[in-house]
């Protein structure tokens, strides 16, 4: 992506340090930063510490620097602005339209898009003010981020948690990507998604497993929460991956504890996304204890023979369950295909027959190979419909792909709804 100019706004609470951290990804990513916090952010950071971060000056009055008009070009120039922490304070001032500080006045004068990672204590973001202050920015154009849950200051815990620094600059990168907003047009509807590989076990200490790191699936959920659905993310193999902020993330290890899952929590799903890369084939007979290789490089015979049974096919049963009758809240079912070409036909001819096998209403399209798909933070690939209708999904982040994917699930279901 070429160097932006992104503004990092920084609130006075606890969470002020993490701004930090977002600073310095969005500096490594190539754009130009400049921090703006507000008089009690520094508080709590000092004032050098963003600028050794930013390599820009800091200053939070709208009297430094006047003939710069710094309260007006500030906002004028910058093609993102991110409001990390956003607290229940400065949520109701940017609503309010005040402009007593630099960084509600160049919330004022921004024309690009604006995102508030929001973060304070539970009852302040359950608050009714709080609730209708951040419908208000929403309805305005301005992305508010829903907040993780977990530890906040003190002993308490709960929703209000800021979300991790990676996942603030993922979908800092992704608004900087679509340039517009990241609507949220999906409030009340409830989506599953799965994701990465499962590990089929061989004995205590071996298994059968892919490739899939979870990526595609994880930004897959965390678009569709973003925008407004409530979302449960049952995961395969992520090692590595944060999970996302307002996500419900329930973690499983084989195909079989997958299609358990999806069983479980399909009634309720209106959209069930299957990214998880799931085992085709587990061992027959998993041993009990570790299986032991012969000492002697000559007795080759003593390689174990390991037999395969073939593991029920989620996507396909789901479909199944569906035109039963045993849904009847799923209104659309996704279903991924990786895919390679051989003999008989390239990609796009597998994917089209795949398509047809499991019926699903839409079905997104890898080309799989060296650094492609999996292991990577980019795709691309092609989206199929059940009526016929391809399209082309250009190469770009994993959560541009999902974004894109997440804008054609939005419409399917609007146009089940005419």
């Amino acid at each position: 992506m070429e160097s932006k100019r992104v503004v990092v706004g920084v609130a006075g609470g606890i969470a002020a340090y993490k701004a930090c951290t977002v600073v310095r990804q969005l500096a490594e990513a190539g754009h130009s930063v400049r921090v703006v916090p507000t008089e009690a952010a520094l508080k709590f950071v000092g004032a050098a510490t963003f600028e050794a971060l930013s390599g820009q000056p800091v200053h939070t009055g709208v009297f430094t620097n006047v003939d710069e008009v710094p309260h007006v070009r500030i906002g004028q120039e910058a093609d993102l602005v991110v409001v990390a922490p956003a607290t229940a304070d400065l949520l109701a001032r940017a609503v309010s339209g005040r402009a007593d500080d630099l960084l509600t006045a160049t919330l004022l004068t921004a024309r690009c898009p604006v995102m508030f990672a929001p973060a304070m204590h539970t009852e302040m973001w359950f608050h009714p003010a709080t609730v209708d202050n951040v419908a208000t920015l929403r309805r305005r154009g301005a992305v508010v981020l829903e907040p993780a849950s977990g530890r906040l200051t003190g002993a308490d815990s709960g929703a209000g948690r800021l979300p991790e620094a990676e996942e603030i600059t993922t979908l800092a990168g992704l608004l900087l990507e679509r340039g517009d907003a990241l609507p949220h047009d999906l409030s009340g509807v409830k989506v599953l998604v799965t994701a990465g590989g499962t590990r089929e076990p061989i004995d205590p200490v071996r298994f059968i497993g892919n490739r899939s790191s979870g990526k595609q699936g994880y930004a897959m959920a965390r678009v569709a929460a973003q925008r407004g659905a409530e979302v449960t993310l049952i995961a395969g193999n992520t090692v590595g991956l944060v999970d996302p902020a307002g996500v419900d993330v329930v973690h499983i290890g084989s195909a079989s504890q997958l299609k358990d899952a999806v069983s479980k929590h399909a009634p309720e799903a209106h959209v069930l996304v299957m990214a998880a890369a799931v085992a085709d084939f587990r061992p027959t007979h998993v041993a009990t204890s570790k299986i032991k290789k012969s000492h002697d490089p000559g007795r080759t015979a003593d390689a174990p023979a390991i037999e395969l049974t073939r593991t029920d096919d989620v996507l396909a049963n789901t479909v199944r369950a569906r035109a039963d009758g045993l849904l009847p809240n799923m209104r659309a079912i996704v279903g991924f295909a990786a895919e390679t070409g051989d003999a008989n036909g390239d990609v796009l001819f597998h994917a089209r027959a795949k398509l047809q096998r499991k019926a699903c209403d839409l079905l997104v399209v890898n080309a799989v190979g060296e650094g492609r798909a999996f292991e990577v933070d980019s795709n691309d690939g092609w989206l199929l419909t059940a009526d016929g209708n391809e399209a082309a999904l250009e190469h770009g982040s994993k959560t541009l792909m999902a974004s894109r994917i997440v804008d054609a699930i939005a419409a399917f279901l609007g146009n089940k709804n005419e």
